[in-house]
């Protein structure tokens, strides 16, 4: 028997679907790509600052060390990007697959 909360639960799979339709028209919008195009440039950044300075998990004990470790992955994180920017290179590394990292042809050649 459902309990009384799952009863007036405002999740029922019709109105999880409203909101699902009316999310994705929005997603159509110029305004939302503009916004979406904001926060992506700022999820690409933390993302580097996260895998490059290992942000992810404090070295040190105490809010004013940690604080420093935060400016000192900024500092860092800016001078790859100036780095980058000055001699003309992307920031982002290109993702390949181990299949065409290893320059195999596909498929195998039989003989």
């Amino acid at each position: 028997m459902p309990s009384a909360a799952a009863a007036t639960s405002p999740c029922t799979p019709r109105a999880i679907q409203e909101t699902l339709d009316t999310t994705r028209a929005e997603q159509t919008t110029a305004a939302w790509h503009d916004q979406y195009a904001l926060r992506c440039g700022i999820e690409a950044t933390v993302h580097q600052a996260a895998t490059v300075t290992g942000l992810r998990r404090a070295r040190y004990r105490g809010i004013k060390k940690v604080h420093l470790q935060h400016v000192i992955s900024a500092i860092a994180v800016n001078l790859i990007r100036l780095n980058a920017w000055w001699n003309g290179h992307s920031v982002d590394r290109k993702r390949t697959s181990h299949l065409a990292d290893s320059n195999q042809p596909w498929p195998p050649e039989t003989s």
